[in-house]
């Protein structure tokens, strides 16, 4: 009988001890292992070697491809850089991004802006949503380029010809885009 409570009094006290060794270990999801998770390129490392290790690996450029890997520069308030998967082109000048660690310590953000901010239009400077304002960040991050997956698809040259339409659509006067191609 007693042999069976010290028993249980040591379960318990191990089971104390793992409830709160385990999340004390459990690290915050960083930018690096979700960007090669959801983008398929095979970099590991801090994210600011992400664009020098891609040399003869991985395509790289100026232009946005959906499943690139964005990679950030070293800046001061971001030593290590960061790295973002491309989900999705707007525009020339605006993408939406998913990555992880950037409104949160370790949360992952899915389909959120960053514009490019650049004088040249080249991508070389951003600014990127920050959950925390609802907004684009105030901060510009300067960026090597990106990185292309095999897969990264290319971006569309011509976008589907667009019109108007005559008059408005609704009784608030709003107006629609038709795809005039298939007529």
């Amino acid at each position: 009988m007693i042999f069976q409570l010290i028993k249980a009094r040591f379960a318990l006290l191990f089971s104390c001890v793992l409830m709160v060794a385990v999340p004390a270990m459990a690290q915050p999801l960083q930018c690096v292992p979700f960007a090669r998770e959801v983008s398929g390129i095979e970099i590991r490392g801090n994210a600011n070697t992400w664009w020098a290790q891609a040399e003869g690996r991985y395509a790289k450029g100026q232009t946005p491809r959906v499943g690139a890997v964005l990679a950030f520069a070293a800046v001061s308030k971001m030593p290590l850089g960061h790295v973002a998967m491309v989900s999705q082109i707007v525009s020339d000048r605006e993408v939406l991004l998913t990555h992880a660690n950037w409104s949160r310590r370790g949360g992952i953000e899915r389909d959120v802006r960053a514009i490019d901010v650049s004088a040249a239009g080249d991508w070389s400077q951003v600014r990127v949503w920050y959950g925390p304002v609802r907004d684009l960040g105030l901060s510009v991050y300067p960026i090597n380029g990106f990185i292309y997956s095999d897969d990264a698809a290319e971006p569309e040259l011509a976008p589907t010809p667009l019109t108007i339409a005559r008059g408005p659509s609704d009784a608030r006067g709003i107006f629609t885009l038709v795809d005039d191609s298939q007529f």
